[in-house]
Parts: structure tokens; C-alpha cells; sequence
């Protein structure tokens, strides 16, 4: 279900869809109670035009044309900013435009104004129609105040479209999908830890396998929490999201723990809590949430674009991040069932495992940029400080690994003794 629901949410048809059976629920009620108000000779009502059929007609024509010309090239417009946006900062980025609410939201307006103005069309009947002469007025005089709102979606969505293409907006956006999955995962009060059960010592069981091959984009932790306490058994996480699975492969082991059997379906149930899909998603998936600043920056770094400024701006959001992600209380992966016995075993990437990506990326792209190596010694000195344990170990030797590959690209350089002296004095800290 969480997964049907991301998809849609991510998709361009979904809130147009909603929005136009709204519209057309709209236009046959406010149909009917213009059928009523005449029926019972009620007329004279406030702002509301006395129309003619033809009239109307030719005004409800105009408007429902003309929206959905508009419809048309509001969606070319953004076709022509996904085109832009995949060749420049990179095609993964492109499902941010597609789940951007603006887009959806002017689109839905636009065909549902259309449709509006169609189910009324339909409904304007004259004395040669070979029926009762009918004007529904309300419903056409509300086809114009749509058509007024439409005019100010239009100038919202040139406004909008013009900040979308912006690189500061484009990573603000993915800023806030990384700050979202670190609070979703690192939480800032732990969860109650389970009692009793040593998950290194657990009987043998059976084991969930993919039916399909793909990333692994969501785990429904508490639906395996429920299955695992329902069934008495422990459930240990093979695949997280961002594994790439094949088909047969193995996604959790089950430990059964009581003495009962279990029903033969009960694999297939829990991979049932895996959804599977062709791409990765940033919902659940830590390490890809932050690899989209990480593409941004890596591109702006490329031979057509020399743009370092992009990069630097990058590694900045990407420090602000992970400082909160390294100040945060680490999961233990164990969760526990309402009996607080443990239930399932899931462990989410670490710090570490973030900021290796990111230093990598850096230490591959970055290094022949000098102010992009300013602002990766910045990173790691903001990181240094909140930094803890094998966390902290683990930073020491990726910040050993750039001074050592900055001082091999960067032994001539006339500035690049005082960068690794710079990296010297942070490397002193560890």
C-alpha cells in the first residue's frame, strides 16, 4: 500500500485524476441545483448573470478550449525543464520534478477547469434542442470564477517553474528528502530496545525470497514487527532498501522461536513486506537520498559545465546534514513486538557509510578544484565535532585517504602545501 501510495504521489496523474472527478462531481451538483432553484421559480440571485444558451455555450466553449490549450503548454514547459535538469544535474533528479506538488497542482487545475466546463456545456439546452430551454446558471457563472483562478495558477506556475530550474532550489529539495530519511531512520528518541533474545543466537529457519529482480525501495518494518510477534519467530532483514536483489534472492531469514508450525505461505507473506521495484527510491534508502547532492555536485565539476561554486554549495548542504546525522542515537537494528521481545533484526547504513560515499565522490571529482578541497576540509572539520566512537575512527582514515590523494595531484601546486597543512591540523584532532 505504501508503495501504490509513493508511486502516485510521485506521478503526474494522479492529483490531475482526483481533481478532475472532483470537477465533474462539482459540475453536475451545481447542475442540479440550478435544475432545482428553476424548478421552484427561484431566480435573482446575487452575482450570478442572467445568460442566454448561446451564450453560454460560446462561453463555456471559449473557456474550456483555452484551458486546455494552456493545460497543453504548461506540460510541454515541463517536459522541456526535465529534459534540462537530466542533462545538467542529472537524470535521477528528474522524479523531483515529477513529484513537485506545484506541477501537479497547476496541471490538475488547468485539465479539471476543462473538464468543468464540458459536463456544463452538455447540460445548456435551447428551444430547438427539442427540450425544455435550460441555462444553468450558477454552474456557468462558477466556470468564470475558474477561469479567473486559472489565470493566477498560470502566473504561479511561470513563477514557479523559473525557481524550479534554480540549482539552490533543486537542492534544497534534496536537502529536505536526506533531512526526512535521517529523521525517519535516526530518530531523535531511540526506540525501546527488545529484551531477552541474543540475535546473534538464533535457531535456523526458513528464509524470504524476491520474486522479482530490482531495488528494494521500502521495508514495512512494522508489518514484519506484527508478523514476527503474531507467528512467535524473529525476523532478520537481508535485503534493505537500496539492495539490488535478484529473483530467488534471499530477502529474510525467519527464526521460528516457539514450538508451533508456521504456515507454509508465511514467506511469501514476508516478502510481501518488501517492495521491489526497477529504480531507487530516497524514502527509505539513506545512502541514495544523499547521493543526489552528491550528483549535483559531481556534475557541476564536469568538463562541460565548470561550475565549482555548484559543488561547493553541495558539500555545504551535505555537512549540515550529516553533522545532524552524526549527533543523532544510533539504531541498534533490533526492534521489538508489543511484548517487547525482539522481533526484527533490520540495520539501516551509518554515518560512516554516508560520508565515505560522499569523500570518495570528492576525492575522485574534486580534487584539482581548490576551493572544492576548502570545502570538503570544512566538511570534515564540522563532522569531526560531533563525531564519536568507530564513527569518528572511520572519518580519521577517509581523511587520511584525501590528504594522501590531494598530496599527489596537488605536489606542485603553489597553495597546495598550506591545504595539507590545513588537512594536518585537522587530521591531528582524530
Amino acid at each position: 500500500m505504501r508503495s501504490w501510495f509513493l508511486h502516485a504521489r510521485e506521478s503526474f496523474w494522479f492529483l490531475p485524476a482526483v481533481c478532475g472527478v472532483v470537477a465533474v462531481a462539482l459540475a453536475l451538483g451545481l447542475i442540479e441545483i440550478d435544475r432545482f432553484l428553476q424548478a421552484n421559480n427561484i431566480g435573482d440571485i446575487p452575482l450570478i448573470a442572467d445568460l442566454s444558451a448561446t451564450g453560454s455555450r460560446a462561453l463555456l466553449a471559449a473557456i474550456g478550449g483555452t484551458m486546455l490549450g494552456v493545460a497543453a503548454t504548461t506540460f510541454s514547459i515541463t517536459i522541456s525543464v526535465l529534459a534540462t535538469t537530466s542533462s545538467t544535474c542529472g537524470p535521477r533528479l528528474v522524479r523531483n520534478f515529477m513529484a513537485d506538488r506545484g506541477n501537479q497542482f497547476v496541471l490538475a487545475v488547468l485539465t479539471s477547469t476543462f473538464l468543468y466546463a464540458l459536463v456544463v456545456l452538455r447540460a445548456v439546452r435551447t428551444e430547438q434542442d427539442s427540450t425544455a430551454a435550460f441555462v444553468p446558471s450558477i454552474a456557468v457563472s462558477f466556470a468564470v470564477v475558474l477561469a479567473v483562478a486559472d489565470v493566477a495558477v498560470l502566473v504561479y506556475f511561470i513563477h514557479h517553474i523559473a525557481r524550479s530550474v534554480q540549482v539552490t532550489t533543486m537542492q534544497s529539495r534534496v536537502l529536505g528528502e536526506l533531512m526526512a530519511v535521517i529523521d525517519l531512520l535516526y530518530p531523535r528518541v531511540p526506540a525501546v530496545q527488545p529484551r531477552t533474545v541474543d540475535p546473534v543466537r538464533l535457531p535456523a529457519g526458513d528464509v524470504a525470497r524476491s520474486t522479482s529482480a530490482g531495488y528494494v525501495q521500502h521495508v514495512d518494518v512494522t508489518r514484519l514487527v506484527h508478523l514476527a510477534t503474531e507467528h512467535d519467530l524473529v525476523i532478520r532483514v537481508v535485503a534493505t532498501a537500496g539492495s539490488y536483489v535478484l529473483d530467488g534472492e534471499v530477502l529474510a531469514q525467519i527464526h521460528t522461536l516457539g514450538s508451533g508450525d508456521t504456515p507454509s505461505s508465511l514467506p511469501k507473506t514476508v516478502a510481501h513486506a518488501f517492495s521491489i521495484d526497477s529504480a531507487r527510491t530516497p524514502h527509505q534508502d539513506l545512502r541514495y537520498a544523499a547521493q543526489g547532492l552528491i550528483e549535483i555536485g559531481v556534475r557541476g565539476l564536469a568538463s562541460g559545465t565548470n561550475d565549482p561554486y555548484t559543488a561547493v554549495s553541495a558539500i555545504d548542504a551535505l555537512g549540515s546534514a550529516l553533522v545532524t546525522l552524526y549527533s543523532r542515537p544510533t539504531p541498534t537494528g533490533l526492534h521489538s513486538g508489543s511484548d517487547g521481545e525482539l522481533r526484527v533484526v533490520c540495520s539501516w547504513p551509518t554515518p560512516s557509510d554516508v560520508s565515505a560515499d560522499v569523500l570518495l565522490a570528492l576525492r575522485t571529482y574534486g580534487l584539482s578544484h581548490p576551493i572544492v578541497v576548502d570545502a570538503t576540509i570544512r566538511f570534515i572539520d564540522r563532522i569531526e565535532k560531533v563525531a564519536t566512537g568507530d564513527e569518528r575512527r572511520a572519518l580519521g582514515e577517509q581523511a587520511t585517504a584525501l590528504r594522501d590523494a590531494y598530496a599527489r595531484v596537488a605536489a606542485e601546486a603553489v597553495d597546495g602545501a598550506a591545504r595539507i597543512t590545513t588537512l594536518e591540523t585537522v587530521l591531528a584532532r582524530f
